[in-house]
């Protein structure tokens, strides 16, 4: 089984070296790593060339122009050769070096359509601290009518369903992810399961995670696409996915005390 890595890049000098790094640790060989880089102004390009000897051909690498982190991701998926496709972003990376061995495993079963698990989040000023623990254990297909979904970093999913309902839509500017999720979990019912793992380590500050304006576009995509799918939610609904974030925070701080 081969597995694609999507990276989608853009000014990520500072951070793309430990993802590929983390690409490069992982036990299981059957993998290919494809970045896709926005054209980016600073050294992203430099840092691709410089560690693509190391990949010994199986890393796939573009620089140009495009319309945006979800444009990126599908020329990415475009350019895939896999059976299963994951994304990681450019400043992210692989918890362990034994992630894409327990995914290969799971994805071997031949039922499974998709599997996902956990992420952690860490602060660029101690990537060994663990800030917040969001687990997917508790997440059941009926909770995106609640805008609540698996951690999408966490999501490795077979090209065959790709090729059948499509990537993602870019008139979604930023939950696409969402979208696309509730497509293939929700509307097509494909069989994703929870694997009990810690898949990726992110670094606080994304698109999604960055202030209230950002909330309140994501809750404007997520009635997006439930319009796009025919499905009528009233408003104020999605809003519960905020008991449920508060509820992932408080298994969040009980893991944290844990590890202690």
């Amino acid at each position: 089984m081969k597995i694609s890595i999507i990276t989608a890049a853009y000014n990520s000098g500072a951070t793309l070296r430990d993802t590929m790094e983390s690409v490069l640790r992982q036990n299981y060989p059957g993998w290919e790593h494809i970045v896709v880089d926005g054209n980016s102004k600073d050294n992203t390009v430099e840092v691709i060339q410089e560690m693509e000897p190391r990949y010994a051909g199986r890393l796939k690498w573009i620089s140009e122009p495009d319309r945006g982190i979800y444009d990126a991701m599908n020329k990415g998926i475009a350019m895939a050769t896999g059976n299963v496709i994951g994304i990681l972003n450019s400043d992210d990376f692989y918890t362990s070096s034994g992630i894409l061995d327990k995914i290969a495993v799971a994805m071997a079963a031949e039922n499974v359509d998709a599997v996902f698990g956990d992420i952690h989040f860490v602060k660029d000023s101690n990537l060994a601290k663990c800030v917040r623990y969001y687990s997917s254990r508790y997440f059941r297909r009926w909770m995106m009518l609640l805008g609540y979904q698996p951690a999408h970093p966490s999501f490795y999913c077979r090209k065959q369903v790709y090729d059948r309902y499509g990537s993602f839509d870019t008139e979604f500017r930023i939950a696409a992810d969402f979208e696309h999720m509730f497509r293939l979990i929700y509307i097509n019912r494909i069989n994703a399961i929870y694997l009990p793992l810690d898949f990726v380590t992110m670094r606080t500050g994304g698109a999604s995670t960055n202030g209230i304006n950002s909330h309140r576009r994501i809750i404007s995509d997520h009635y997006k696409a439930y319009a796009k799918h025919h499905i009528k939610i009233g408003y104020g609904l999605d809003v519960m996915r905020y008991p449920l974030k508060i509820a992932e925070l408080l298994i969040s701080k009980t893991h944290l005390l844990h590890k202690k």
